[in-house]
């Protein structure tokens, strides 16, 4: 998709890209970064990277899944505050953690999107680009999120992509009109 003149942030948000491991909430959010490189402030806080930093202490457990998630929500409402599109692709497999990050933005003023990789199992174990799947499949790993740990689906996220037959290309799109319907980000072509 090229962008019609240069793209615009009106203010900062956050788009919360939540799924299963493998689902392609990682590539979405840096495929939309690209997109907006020219003249619009992005910054992809990649659940991996910050699991490994900011939450390196932090297990697995419900309780630490759910301090991780608000971490990155409070660093992402932080730049979201200061014009920044702040990409999120996180799991955040718990409903009651997603729904505190986006309290807190509602809190603050900052808009915040969620937008649902709804990837089924099977297509994210077929792709399975770090080899978890197949280590929980074999008994290596336990509670990977998906298989033997539970996923709670968002009931009424602002955007849902099931990346099984779409490119990146298509779903940061998606990402892109969902920013310029509600009026966060100018310069976008209309959808065809």
């Amino acid at each position: 998709m090229s962008m019609c003149g240069t793209p615009r942030l009106r203010r900062g948000a956050t788009v919360w890209l939540t799924g299963l491991p493998g689902a392609g909430k990682s590539t979405i959010a840096n495929t939309v970064a690209t997109m907006l490189s020219d003249g619009v402030a992005t910054e992809v806080l990649d659940g991996d990277e910050l699991r490994a930093t900011i939450s390196s202490e932090l297990g697995f457990s419900a309780a630490d899944r759910d301090i991780h998630v608000r971490r990155v929500g409070f660093i992402a409402e932080l730049l979201a505050s200061h014009r920044i599109l702040a990409l999120v692709p996180v799991i955040a497999p718990l409903a009651e953690a997603r729904s505190a990050v986006r309290e807190h933005h509602r809190r603050q003023g900052t808009d915040f999107l969620e937008v649902y990789v709804a990837t089924p199992v099977a297509e994210c174990a077929r792709r399975d680009p770090k080899g978890l799947y197949a280590r929980a499949f074999a008994g290596e790993l336990d509670g990977l999120t998906g298989v033997d740990d539970d996923y709670q689906q968002p009931v009424t996220p602002d955007l849902l992509l099931d990346t099984t037959d779409i490119d990146a290309e298509t779903a940061a799109a998606r990402v892109l009109h969902l920013l310029a319907d509600r009026r966060l980000l100018d310069g976008v072509p209309t959808q065809t």
